[in-house]
């Protein structure tokens, strides 16, 4: 790259304007004064003003609508994986936030370590919302439960906020502020429900929208 675009690119300076600081001296390459036409790559230390410039690392995040019956991770051990159907200048994102295999909707994929750990670490609280539908109606007491004090399961309680999708007790939106395995299968399964249907629609700031099954969009 040459220096004044890597110069501009590092600083948010027009070009123009890192042309005159290289000129001015104000740069350099190595401890070196650097000609405006050089040439700089990855191991060179570029300073303006003596402290140390890199342009900024352009990373790649995308929204993906999963399909039921895939797997996320890349060995399926004789399942489908997203990564069957991802096109070839994705297949080096990594998903985050998993989703199993008979559920659908938005996963998230991305090659950005810092977003990656901001989206799951337990210390940075993300809103998650699923659409559910069950095997039968939600009795008004284990709603209640579930809303308010919680379910124990084997791995601590359980809390979702409950929010009807019709009038027949079997189709529910839910949001949650963790995600731990498998833990709405778990939590209606402990009061004697199957959950016939598991789609997420948002995670954090991303929503799915109206990206069909398979397709992708860049975030």
């Amino acid at each position: 790259m040459r220096i004044n675009k890597f110069v501009a690119q590092s600083t948010g300076l027009s070009r123009r304007a890192a042309d005159q600081a290289i000129a001015d001296g104000r740069v350099l390459v190595n401890q070196l004064l650097p000609e405006s036409g050089d040439q700089v790559g990855t191991d060179d230390i570029v300073t303006l003003d003596s402290r140390r410039i890199t342009p900024p690392v352009k990373t790649t995040t995308i929204i993906m609508h999963k399909p039921a019956g895939f797997v996320c991770s890349r060995k399926g051990q004789g399942s489908r994986t997203i990564y069957d159907l991802l096109p070839e200048r994705y297949q080096n994102l990594k998903s985050v936030g998993r989703l199993d295999k008979e559920s659908s909707g938005l996963i998230l994929l991305t090659d950005d370590g810092d977003l990656a750990n901001e989206l799951t670490h337990p210390s940075f609280v993300k809103t998650k919302i699923y659409e559910v539908g069950l095997d039968t109606a939600l009795q008004p007491l284990h709603q209640q439960m579930v809303s308010d004090n919680g379910v124990m399961l084997e791995d601590g309680p359980s809390k979702l906020q409950l929010q009807k999708l019709d009038d027949t007790g079997l189709s529910w939106q839910i949001t949650m502020h963790e995600g731990r395995n498998r833990q709405i299968r778990r939590t209606f399964s402990s009061l004697g429900y199957e959950v016939k249907t598991l789609h997420r629609t948002s995670f954090g700031n991303y929503a799915l929208g109206d990206l069909k099954a398979a397709q992708v969009r860049e975030a």
